[in-house]
């Protein structure tokens, strides 16, 4: 494997965060917090929620804190020291994820977002602990590709492709026949087709396993989630997207499987706790002490797993045939899932027109190879303008 190339941590790890405030970004101060001596936060992005940034930047005080508008900038530097500069929008998003003594970025910021200052903090040599899967669904071989040329290590954040990088380890490439990625199923895994329609926003809201922010619940409510978990894979671990597959486990205990030629499979189980994937990245390859409650499986009593319906969640198929024409699809699949996924938020479409308006997104475009970050960009500009005009005829 290639993406993350077995150094050993030095001392004291330097650390920036982009997308402090959410769910990733505040289980990762957990950890920083725990683990004083072994990293110092140097610079911290964060989006609309101010007080917990303030908060986190009287904790940890980064040199660098950014935030989205600039009257929240303003409000901030009236209340943290003189030796912490508050910055704002997209030039303040750079400069923290370039900030030059990082040892590894952290970029847990959500949607398309955070391509930009991940794809640039490659190029400036940056190692990265990566939670924003759009990064690679969007541009994953540009991304890879330049993180080989830099010698930049990924390490892979989401619990399941650092499940899948536990059974790999020790292991070469070719030996591995497919990925068995999990997923909980989300809330709706019981839920008839014929009641979907009748979803609201607070109800996809509420998943059964994970606390996480309001447009990947959603996602995971769709399964959308598990498609662009499944292109990530397929970018970090070099496997066609055919040679992953997804298998609904409920109990979220077993993270991922791999199945080597030989026929045998390796699993990885762990409680359902974000912090382990995150500690993990951020120690590679050593392990920190979490303190957490052990796993009884006694407890758990019954490990479960059945095959996806994708009649029910049409997304999940739609993000696997984006993975399978590669290019510029899979760009134009996120970018109209973000849009969807706003607007039914918004209460502005329904549940079951999520997946209607990427489909028809996806259908207008022919897919073509992505040489640029600004390409990139542009087929994001292009797919979020094509799926919200799709949207407003479903309005």
């Amino acid at each position: 494997m290639e993406l993350v190339r077995g150094r050993r941590s030095k001392l004291r790890k330097n650390l920036v965060l982009l997308g402090a405030t959410g769910s990733i970004g505040t289980s990762t101060l957990d950890i920083v917090g725990r683990f004083p001596d072994r990293f110092h936060m140097v610079a911290m992005s964060a989006g609309k929620n101010v007080r917990l940034a303030l908060e986190q930047a009287l904790r940890f005080r980064p040199r660098l804190l950014s935030v989205m508008r600039r009257e929240d900038a303003e409000w901030l530097s009236a209340r943290v020291p003189d030796s912490i500069r508050v910055l704002h929008g997209d030039a303040g998003l750079m400069e923290v994820a370039l900030i030059e003594e990082a040892d590894l970025l952290i970029s847990a910021l959500v949607g398309a977002v955070g391509l930009k200052p991940t794809f640039e903090a490659i190029r400036a040599g940056r190692h990265i602990a990566l939670a924003n899967k759009e990064t690679l669904v969007m541009a994953g071989d540009l991304v890879m590709n330049e993180a080989r040329k830099r010698q930049v290590s990924i390490f892979p954040v989401d619990s399941e492709h650092s499940a899948i990088l536990h059974c790999m380890m020790g292991h070469q490439q070719n030996e591995i026949r497919r990925i068995l990625l999990t997923a909980s199923g989300g809330p709706f895994l019981r839920t008839s087709k014929s009641r979907m329609k009748d979803i609201r926003p607070e109800d996809a809201l509420v998943h059964p396993t994970w606390k996480m922010g309001s447009k990947i619940t959603v996602d995971s409510s769709t399964l959308m989630n598990k498609g662009l978990e499944a292109i990530e894979a397929k970018w970090l671990f070099g496997l066609p997207i055919d040679a992953i597959d997804v298998h609904i486990h409920p109990q979220s205990i077993v993270h991922s499987l791999v199945e080597f030629c030989d026929g045998s499979v390796v699993a990885h189980l762990g409680l359902p706790d974000m912090r382990i994937p995150i500690a993990f990245a951020l120690s590679y390859p050593e392990r920190l002490n979490l303190m957490l409650p052990a796993l009884d499986l006694f407890e758990v009593g019954k490990l479960s797993f059945e095959k996806p319906d994708f009649d029910r969640f049409p997304c999940l198929g739609l993000a696997l045939e984006a993975g399978r024409n590669g290019d510029s699809m899979a760009a134009v699949l996120n970018a109209a899932n973000e849009t969807a996924v706003a607007l039914f938020l918004e209460s502005r479409i329904r549940f079951t027109d999520i997946a209607g308006v990427i489909a028809d997104t996806m259908a207008k475009h022919d897919p073509r190879p992505l040489h640029e970050i600004s390409e990139v960009l542009e087929v994001d500009r292009w797919a979020r303008e094509a799926a919200f005009l799709t949207a407003r005829k479903k309005d």
